[in-house]
């Protein structure tokens, strides 16, 4: 066996085996009953929001050694089914769907005849009518559709007939691998066609997250969102729960008519569909590799609204599809699902671990009884077994720390509405996520107060038990204060969260290096580009050139499958790193040059 596998499977035995000791001591011996009722309903619920923790992490430590990626087979080209690819919208510009057909446009195929590409629209828009019309793809517009993205793609799978059907979101650009990835999973070595419902591939960001942008760690700091596609939805696999997260996703057209299509009149259609598939005992997969990008939300009330939404959406669909007591599910899915129910209530267990201390360190309300000696000996060894074995076990993409600090972020928007939804209060509208700038700039300091008002509270509180410790020599205001300290960290961070940071692009720059040739009236001349973005390059070349400013020049670049030529004029340019580099913003282009860029 590899080391570092082994390695991991002994960190992760000793974290259950610690957190099981753990959790038997907190049961018997630390409830505060004897301090009174509003002690011991405080003590109970820190005990429940410990519990939901350590079982929401329980499923990745436990599955360490169980990540199972399906084998992609190599099938007859002739094999190749029709494949309908349906681009969801509401409400989004024409530019931001451009992309996203084009993406699809150039995706590989043996035959692409038998590609056909459909703009979904549910407001039946004129634009993107002709948008359908000048790139030479299906358009599926729906009236008065009253069951939002679900009614949408029923219609469109109402109107069209292929075996199998990609879903995108109106914002996520395919790669071109994205068929010749998923679609063999369909079929066995020999071609024939295996009882698969949905490949779901991960959902990946051209722009950093808000996470990484509002605390200045793009380049530090994975996107929140590769922990569960690129982790956990992985682990999903054994027991055949991945789940479809609704894009960049491959259906079986036999299994969506099944189960009736998508799911209609709940919050997460696309969850609650990949529970129903599955309930029909088709396979389903999930893989890691990357086979699209999109958008993540640039402000935060668009977070906040997307993950109310997620939440109340889960809560909604397990208790709908009656998850534990479903004939059509086995045990050990039952056990996942339950997992995926748990996760939405850790904004309410980081509300437990923020007031406890603040409870205690106040007010003198006891939420848990203990000596200096009981946590050296029972709490420490659990927390740092847990923790590490959490961080090795996701590959390092998620460690205690950043898990705090995101849900130290969003508990205080998310834990009325998972009570209220808990308690079968629905809300009655939800707005699709905004994929555009139109929040961008409005203050956010109203979002902050809930964390302000915990920061001055923890700092109270740290001020008092340091005062106490320190004239009763006790130790066990120590172990409050490292408490209030390790939470003020992430509340300190949350702050800084919400405050946010200014967006200084409109469109968003990537990293490319590849050839470029500028034509002027001095010269020819080459370098390479440095960056790329919508509507310009940077070009690095060896030696300073002539170009005037005023001057429109014909730039060519590209790699060995695409090639762009268009105009452009020189924005600055500046000594780099022994070189020169010259910033272009692109004057015209045509339309196939644009595809090709």
């Amino acid at each position: 066996m590899n080391k570092s596998v082994n390695r991991k499977r002994i960190l992760c035995l000793l974290a259950i085996a610690f957190s099981t000791i753990y959790l038997c001591w907190r049961v018997f011996f630390t409830l505060p009953f004897e301090y009174g009722l509003f002690s011991m309903v405080a003590g109970i619920c820190l005990l429940l929001a410990e519990l939901v923790g350590i079982v929401s992490g329980s499923e990745q430590l436990i599955a360490v050694e169980n990540k199972y990626l399906p084998k992609l087979h190599e099938i007859p080209l002739d094999k190749y089914p029709d494949v309908d690819v349906f681009i969801a919208t509401h409400n989004e510009t024409p530019e931001l769907l451009y992309k996203t057909i084009n993406g699809c446009l150039n995706m590989d195929y043996p035959d692409k005849s038998k590609v056909h590409i459909y703009i979904c629209d549910d407001a039946e828009r004129e634009e993107m009518c002709k948008l359908a019309a000048e790139m030479n793809v299906g358009y599926l517009g729906v009236k008065n559709n009253k069951t939002a993205k679900a009614g949408n793609l029923n219609y469109a799978l109402s109107q069209t007939k292929s075996p199998l059907v990609a879903t995108f979101d109106a914002d996520m650009i395919p790669l071109s691998s994205f068929l010749m990835d998923t679609v063999p999973y369909f079929f066995d070595e020999e071609g024939n066609e295996e009882k698969i419902g949905f490949v779901q591939t991960p959902q990946s960001f051209y722009n950093a997250d808000l996470f990484q942008y509002n605390l200045y760690s793009e380049d530090t700091v994975p996107n929140e969102q590769n922990f569960f596609f690129r982790e956990i939805n992985i682990v999903r696999n054994r027991t055949n729960t991945p789940i479809y997260a609704g894009s960049n996703t491959l259906i079986s057209r036999q299994a969506l008519e099944e189960v009736g299509g998508i799911a209609e009149g709940l919050i997460t259609e696309d969850f609650a569909t990949g529970v129903r598939i599955q309930k029909k005992g088709y396979r389903c997969y999930a893989t890691d590799k990357v086979e699209a990008n999109g958008l993540a939300p640039n402000d935060l009330r668009s977070l906040i609204k997307q993950r109310e939404r997620w939440a109340r959406g889960c809560i909604q669909t397990l208790r709908k599809e009656n998850i534990l007591f479903s004939k059509d599910l086995n045990l050990t899915q039952k056990i996942s699902y339950l997992e995926s129910l748990l996760y939405w209530y850790n904004p309410l267990c980081r509300l437990m671990y923020v007031v406890s201390p603040i409870l205690f360190g106040l007010f003198d309300i006891y939420v848990l009884k203990y000596t200096f000696i009981d946590m050296l000996i029972m709490w420490l060894p659990y927390f740092i077994f847990y923790n590490y074995a959490i961080k090795f076990a996701s590959g390092n993409i998620r460690n205690s720390r950043l898990s705090n600090m995101y849900d130290t972020i969003m508990f205080p928007y998310l834990t009325i509405p998972i009570i209220l939804e808990t308690l079968g209060r629905k809300k009655k509208k939800f707005v699709v996520t905004k994929k555009d700038n139109s929040n961008v700039g409005r203050s956010t300091l109203k979002y902050g107060i809930p964390h302000i008002i915990a920061a001055v509270l923890s700092i109270l509180a740290l001020i008092r038990c340091t005062v106490i410790a320190i004239n009763t020599e006790s130790p066990y205001y120590l172990v409050v204060i490292i408490w209030l300290g390790y939470n003020l960290y992430s509340i300190i961070m949350a702050i800084f969260f919400v405050l946010g940071r200014k967006i200084e692009r409109d469109v968003e720059r990537f990293s490319v290096e590849t050839d470029v040739a500028i034509d002027c009236k001095y010269g020819h001349y080459v370098g390479k580009t440095i960056d790329i973005s919508d509507n310009g390059l940077s070009v690095l070349v060896d030696f300073p050139e002539y170009i005037d400013d005023d001057e429109i020049v014909t730039i060519e670049c590209g790699t060995d499958k695409y090639v762009s030529e268009f105009k452009a004029s020189v924005v600055y340019f500046t000594n780099y790193k022994g070189k020169f580099k010259y910033a272009f913003m692109i004057t015209e282009i045509d339309d196939v040059n644009k595809r090709n860029y």
